[in-house]
């Protein structure tokens, strides 16, 4: 099929922090060497920011380089972080505060900002757009355009009006378009659907140790303005996962931003092991612990999401590029875990590429290198620096638990800062972690009392979610029977559980047996399901744009 085309010097998949910074370090660098380069940024979701979801606490070390004026500007910077509060909870009613000297550094924020991230990319969008970098929402990059040479040239948007069978919708059907450049760069977030494939092609990760996933669970609640206080940050670890074992590890957060709102969250490690834990359900009783509940008590819940994180850090990081184009932000995995942060990290990632990409073309070059001198400038900048002195804190959680770990991070980060004469590794998939779920005792979840903990789809009404209904199942199973006859008798299928969103059930079909559900419409594209499907058969692909959450301040 002959498809309409645009040409760009730069095409950009994705309007996160990685791939807008990178647009607009793109123009800054083209016009101070005099060049004119063309820059196209394609995003999923219906605008900017419909799709972001991060804690966030903000460090704003790359946006100080990027734009040292924001603040003149108006960036939506507006709570500083005043007083960090950190926690052991020990079980449903006990807690221990730790005492500031025995946190790692990497945990204290003095100098970072509580933000939205979605609004802070939204403000990105507009200083990119006015810098001359065409944006546009709502189209999903379908495929990347390779040539027979096996170089990158672009990539092509997803079709619009196509039935469930694949067939066009009469009046409808809009082909998807060739966005050709010489350069692409791919900031599609954590496990990115094209990433991925691209990770494949070129056996970009060979040399890199598995990468390590967590799911990120987030609330925004409007909060009674006595318990309001601007600017603190609470971390807990512990219960309701492991203290002292390794086998369901992770963390929370709570944030108070302005106007009275808070944001709270929890993160399992998608490394856990029992099939019957519901990360939905842990984070919905955590929210009753003394700890969190003495903030929402009386409060309000006004949005709900839910996204993986990349937390396998330098180990697991890939090779940044291939003939045609790179990887950046969290389609690299390039997430600091020891410090609970991505969005700095993305953001100086698509500045480095920028910088290459823009040398490349100042020399004449027209694409289809490798922009090696983008890996020469990661491995000499302050990111890379800060990747290698937190390389061992998350296989040390792995290996050794919350505590001992922890202890293990302190010693690590606060005596040796990050330099000890070792890197501790762990290979082990995360979906290879679960273990048979006769092996497992199961997990009896509080039914929710509508004022602290919720269920799935109220949550999910709240993530505003929508996909047009007649469209092909952008969750694809390599083999339907899989679920049933592989999943279901070893782990009784987890995917009932690890979806966060309640797409997966196992339901009675209409000859008395079982069959397995796919609720598609109510996918928050958060990508678990791609990750911890211990059969690695199911591959989540970009729906029709403008599909998915619509994320308002978070």
């Amino acid at each position: 099929m002959q498809r309409e085309y645009m040409e760009f010097d730069v095409v950009i998949v994705g309007a996160g922090p990685g791939g807008l910074s990178a647009a607009c370090r793109l123009k800054q660098q083209a016009a101070a060497s005099g060049q004119d380069v063309s820059v196209c940024v394609v995003e999923k979701g219906s605008e900017v920011g419909a799709h972001i979801l991060s804690g966030a606490v903000f460090e704003p070390h790359a946006l100080n380089e990027l734009f040292p004026d924001w603040k003149e500007r108006g960036a939506p910077l507006h709570t500083p972080v005043k007083r960090d509060d950190i926690y052991l909870l020990k079980n449903a009613d006990s807690a221990t505060r730790i005492p500031d000297a025995l946190v790692p550094r990497t945990m204290h924020n003095e100098g970072n900002y509580i933000i939205s991230l979605g609004n802070l990319c939204r403000w990105l969008a507009q200083q990119a757009e006015a810098l001359g970098v065409e944006v546009y929402p709502g189209f999903a990059a379908q495929e990347a355009l390779i040539d027979a040479q096996g170089v990158v040239r672009g990539i092509v948007t997803g079709d619009l009006g196509v039935d469930h069978e694949g067939n066009p919708k009469d009046g409808l059907y809009t082909p998807g378009m060739e966005l050709r450049a010489k350069y692409t760069l791919f900031a599609e977030g954590c496990r990115g659907h094209l990433g991925k494939q691209l990770t494949a092609r070129y056996k970009l990760d060979a040399e890199a140790d598995a990468q390590h996933y967590g799911i990120g669970i987030k609330e925004l609640w409007e909060v009674d303005p006595a318990k309001h206080e601007p600017g603190l940050v609470v971390h807990t670890a512990g219960w309701p996962l492991d203290i002292t074992g390794s086998e369901n590890t992770g963390g929370s957060f709570l944030y108070h931003l302005e106007n009275n709102q808070v944001v709270v969250g929890l993160i399992v490690d998608l490394s856990y092991s029992n099939p019957h834990l519901s990360p939905f359900d842990e984070f919905q009783r955590y929210k009753h612990h003394p700890t969190i509940a003495r903030y929402l008590e009386g409060g309000k819940r006004i949005a709900y999401g839910a996204r993986a994180i990349c937390k396998g850090g330098l180990n697991s990081l890939p090779k940044l590029v291939f003939p045609g184009g790179a990887l950046i932000g969290c389609d690299a995995g390039t997430l600091n875990f020891a410090k609970i942060k991505g969005s700095h990290t993305a953001m100086k990632s698509g500045m480095l590429a920028a910088d290459a990409i823009v040398e490349a073309l100042a020399a004449g070059r027209e694409g289809g290198d490798e922009l090696n001198n983008y890996v020469k400038a990661f491995e000499a900048s302050w990111l890379y620096d800060e990747l290698q002195r937190s390389r061992n804190f998350g296989p040390a959680i792995h290996r050794f638990g919350t505590l001992l770990g922890g202890a293990f991070n302190f010693v690590d980060q606060n005596l040796f800062g990050g330099k000890l004469p070792f890197t501790l590794r762990d290979t082990t998939p995360d979906h290879a972690r679960l273990k048979p779920a006769a092996a497992c005792a199961k997990i009896v979840y509080p039914k929710p009392d509508g004022k602290l903990s919720f269920d799935k789809l109220s949550s999910v009404f709240l993530s505003n979610t929508n996909h047009e209904e007649d469209q092909p199942c952008h969750l694809k199973l390599r083999d339907a029977s899989i679920p049933l006859a592989q999943n279901l008798p070893l782990y009784d299928e987890p995917a009932q559980r690890y979806c966060p969103a309640g797409v997966y059930e196992i339901v009675a079909g209409d000859d008395g047996g079982q069959r397995f559900q796919i609720n598609a419409q109510n996918c928050v594209h958060c990508k678990t399901c791609d990750i911890k499907d211990p059969a690695q058969n199911i591959t989540w692909v970009a729906p029709e744009g403008t599909g998915g959450p619509n994320y308002p301040n978070l």
